[in-house]
């Protein structure tokens, strides 16, 4: 009587590894392709340091437009004393506005009692968790 034929033990690992390796590539191709559909752009609108001690409209809106488009996050750390011509006796505010992928508009401020190096964090990540 003749055994049936049984492929070997080389054969079967050769095979659950190719197929081991086409899921991980499937599976990365789809998370890449998924987190790419849901990320959203910043678009700066302005950035304005001081304006509360006379400076400017808008007198950071190149800079920050620079440090923050096209990112889906931003952390931009308030300027020094001396930006855009305000000076140390007038505690200076630091305002961004902005848009995400040019639909929803978006400020946050820093307040006048924040100290040189305070961070300002720009965003276009939607909530999913609850309340939203």
């Amino acid at each position: 009587m003749m055994k049936p034929i049984e492929p070997s033990r080389d054969h079967r690992v050769f095979f659950s590894g190719i197929i081991r390796c086409a899921l991980v590539v499937a599976g990365i191709f789809m998370a890449s392709a998924n987190s790419a559909a849901e990320m959203r752009a910043i678009t700066i609108v302005s950035g304005t340091y001081g304006e509360n001690c006379g400076a400017p409209h808008g007198n950071l809106t190149r800079e920050l437009a620079r440090h923050c488009n096209g990112r889906e996050t931003c952390n931009y750390a308030m300027p020094g004393l001396h930006k855009g011509g305000t000076t140390m006796a007038c505690a200076s505010n630091f305002h961004a506005e902005w848009h995400c992928d040019h639909a929803d508009f978006h400020t946050a401020a820093l307040s006048p009692g924040a100290k040189s190096g305070d961070t300002l964090v720009l965003g276009c990540v939607e909530s999913r968790g609850a309340g939203k």
